[in-house]
């Protein structure tokens, strides 16, 4: 199994690529890593991160000379049509070429949209590749899809997308016939705005989703839906709200757990509770997103990911392999396409 890994994407570039390069080479004996980007800068961090390493840990790590870097300042399109020399451009082609089995970047999210579309293309039958975080819901996670990557949807978009959402679920997840919520405003069916009455007539005839209807935002995080299935604007402020809420409650809550002594006691008690639901609530447990409906294996990890968040976003790299999430996707379009034709 060998995974391309963009080594300049991200906040902390080109530390973190490198460190959760060699926390994921340690733990999978079968992996190994391209890491690209510019060779002088990759391979000083290398050197020193990788110092002292076993040499049959640094032997599964290949480093690659891409001189050019995108930035999230430069317009995704024509940075991913100019600069060719770039670990986005050269990872996708890589992967198209099925030279490599994943691609995973902390780098521009415009970039990597605009290079899984461009480079590595679409799978047939999808007009719209989607980013799709899983987020935490009290039971275990759910899958987001679309979280931003398409602000402007038609209803055929978000019925490709509870297909993606699906085949990623049962997948990676394990999950059997997995439910498919969409986001609305109320639970009944003639609910919403023109876009989501319309999808939810897709959905709600689609024979092979196990469509639960609407589910309200409040609904969201109490284990409404395995899937839930919104336009990218809508996606992108519940993702945003949600780690604003998270951060905002674990901070109001160690505020009053040190404001008196029995407080302070309790919560010296209860430490590793909060330790795992911290755990629970942290994106870097996660890893990144996957960039669903392109003919290959493409995870966005969060621009500010550290070495572990890399780390595991190359984990769920491994398991999109393994799971054949691309492969369970096309088939269930072609489930999809037959029923169609059938009625």
């Amino acid at each position: 199994m060998r995974i391309y890994l963009d080594a300049m994407g991200g906040d902390n570039a080109p530390q973190a690529p490198v460190e959760g390069a060699l926390e994921a080479l340690k733990r999978n004996a079968e992996l190994s890593i391209e890491l690209a980007g510019p060779i002088a800068t990759i391979t000083d961090a290398v050197d020193s991160i990788f110092a002292g390493v076993d040499s049959a840990v640094r032997q599964r790590l290949i480093l690659t000379d891409c001189p050019e870097v995108i930035t999230n300042c430069e317009a995704p399109v024509m940075a991913v049509r100019k600069k060719k020399g770039s670990a986005i451009v050269d990872g996708m082609l890589k992967l198209r070429d099925h030279q490599v089995d994943a691609f995973v970047s902390a780098g521009s999210t415009g970039a990597v949209l605009s290079g899984g579309m461009f480079r590595l293309g679409r799978i047939q039958g999808i007009e719209r590749p989607a980013l799709a975080p899983l987020l935490p819901n009290g039971k275990g996670y759910f899958l987001l899809i679309d979280c931003g990557a398409n602000v402007d949807c038609r209803p055929e978009y978000l019925h490709q997308f509870a297909m993606m959402g699906s085949a990623y679920m049962e997948g990676m997840r394990g999950v059997k016939a997995p439910r498919i919520g969409l986001v609305n405003n109320g639970a009944e069916a003639e609910k919403g705005c023109a876009l989501t009455k319309e999808a939810y007539e897709l959905l709600s005839a689609d024979p092979n989703l196990n469509f639960v209807g609407n589910v309200e935002a409040r609904e969201i995080t109490h284990d409404a839906a395995d899937v839930i299935v919104c336009d990218g604007f809508v996606g992108n402020v519940i993702l945003k709200f949600m780690e604003g809420v998270s951060g905002t409650l674990l901070g109001i809550i160690k505020k009053e757990l040190m404001g008196d002594f029995k407080s302070k006691i309790g919560a010296l008690l209860a430490k590793p509770a909060f330790r795992r639901v911290k755990k629970t609530m942290d994106y870097s447990e996660v890893g990144g997103a996957p960039l669903l409906g392109v003919r290959g294996n493409v995870i966005k990890a969060h621009g500010s990911s550290n070495g572990h968040a890399i780390a595991c976003a190359i984990k769920q790299a491994e398991q999109m392999i393994s799971g054949d999430v691309v492969g369970k996707i096309e088939k269930q379009l072609v489930c999809t396409q037959a029923s169609e034709a059938g009625e």
